[in-house]
């Protein structure tokens, strides 16, 4: 029996309206793999971190916004999803208010809102992820 470790991570799907348009914040990755890629907030979840802890404290560490509530979407974790190993990503989304403005930091070269219709090319699988999300937010 072959025994391969697999590695979690958590993606934050956050989203603001502003006059009656969806935005959705995306951070651009400073490192490999997908360099100066577009991308959801995420990362790896720390030995003994909670999953729920880990995606607002990579959403911190990555855009300086702080978010209370999140709702866990579902778990992504199709084999070849990321490059580097065989990674579980479990996704989840919040709303922020239209004034929040976020600060690039951490392993993110920049972070913007893009209006919903108008995504840049994402990295890994985070368009899947989006859509997802989407679907979710548009069935409550």
């Amino acid at each position: 029996m072959r025994v391969s470790k697999i590695f979690l991570t958590v993606d934050a799907v956050i989203f603001k309206s502003v006059h009656n348009t969806l935005y959705l914040l995306l951070i651009k990755r400073k490192n490999e793999p997908f360099q100066n890629a577009w991308a959801l907030p995420g990362g790896f979840v720390d030995e003994h971190e909670d999953i729920d802890v880990a995606v607002k404290r990579e959403l911190l560490e990555e855009t300086q916004i702080a978010i209370e509530t999140m709702t866990q979407l579902k778990a992504f974790g199709k084999p070849y999803r990321d490059p580097r190993h065989h990674v579980v990503s479990v996704a989840y989304y919040g709303f922020v208010s239209a004034d929040v403005v976020p600060k690039a930091s951490d392993d993110a070269k920049e972070a913007q809102w893009f209006p919903i219709n108008d995504l840049p090319k994402l990295a890994f699988d985070h368009d899947e992820i989006i859509n997802f999300a989407l679907q979710k937010i548009q069935t409550k």
